[in-house]
């Protein structure tokens, strides 16, 4: 039985805050491992051929109205961000170089800018944003886009990508436990069976 969550995700998938709202709590108590894996989900759609569902009205409709209902029952904030979507390509290079290069601060870094996207509804398309954002969770601004252009933290996050995508992910968020893959945050209760070895 696997005691460990692989979750990939991308800061610009609404899904991805929510889960990642909820996944340390759910690992904490089933005694799971919660392992980050930072990809590009417009990467992961170009190589298949997805799309995200606000390309389709009525579906971007229903799912805006379905991540409020589960900001509800999971007691945390969310505001539907107006300026979606957002081009991720440099936040992605930078929550892969935080990670590697500066771990301990990996959760103020998520925190930061999950929080802009989805609870202050920010345009982080515009660099301004982005960097008042990094200032305010006390971020070196020029030290994070020198990780962005780093070339090991690009290789990484290109890897990671291509990982997922030979994985099966389709989407972001995607959590997998063991080979067990579950996709979205309204599968979080599998994963929390998954983890205790309960049967799927």
């Amino acid at each position: 039985m696997s005691k460990t969550a692989e979750f990939y995700f991308d800061v610009g998938s609404p899904a991805s805050y929510l889960a990642w709202t909820q996944l340390p709590t759910i690992c904490e108590e089933t005694g799971g491992t919660l392992v980050y894996k930072p990809i590009l989900l417009g990467g992961v759609f170009q190589a298949i051929g997805n799309a995200s569902p606000a390309a389709i009205p009525a579906k971007g409709a229903y799912t805006n109205i379905d991540y409020a209902r589960h900001a509800r029952l999971y007691g945390v904030p969310y505001q539907c961000n107006p300026h979606f979507p957002i081009i991720t390509l440099t936040l992605m290079r930078a929550v892969t170089g935080v990670q590697m290069r500066m771990p301990d601060r990996f959760q103020d870094f998520l925190r930061s800018v999950f929080h802009a996207l989805w609870v202050d509804a920010l345009n982080l398309n515009q660099p301004q944003l982005v960097a008042k954002t990094l200032v305010d969770a006390g971020f070196d601004v020029e030290a994070i886009m020198a990780l962005t252009n780093d070339a090991e933290v690009k290789s990484q996050l290109r890897s990671t990508t291509e990982e997922a995508v030979k994985r099966g992910v389709f989407g972001a968020p995607t959590t997998f436990v063991g080979e067990h893959m579950f996709f979205g945050q309204d599968r979080l209760e599998w994963v929390c069976h998954a983890l205790q070895g309960k049967p799927l």
